[in-house]
C-alpha cells in the first residue's frame, strides 16, 4: 500500500469516527438529564478529529502555485 492509499484509508476511518461522535453527542443531548461535561469532552474530540481530517485532505491535494 502506497502513502496515498494509506492516507485515504486513515481519512475514511477518521470521517467514520467523526460521524459516530456526532451521533453520540446528539443522543446524549437528547437524554434528560444530559451530562454536559461528557458532551464537551466528545465535542473536543470531534474537533481534534476534524483538524486531522483537514490536514490529511490537504496532504492529499497537490500544491497549486498561484
Amino acid at each position: 500500500m502506497d502513502e496515498t492509499e494509506a492516507l485515504k484509508k486513515k481519512l475514511s476511518e477518521l470521517k467514520k469516527e467523526h460521524r459516530r461522535l456526532d451521533g453520540k453527542i446528539a443522543r446524549l443531548a437528547d437524554a434528560r438529564p444530559f451530562n454536559q461535561l461528557e458532551i464537551q469532552r466528545l465535542k473536543k474530540r470531534k474537533l481534534v478529529l476534524k483538524d486531522r481530517i483537514i490536514k490529511i485532505e490537504n496532504d492529499l491535494l497537490p500544491d497549486i502555485i498561484a
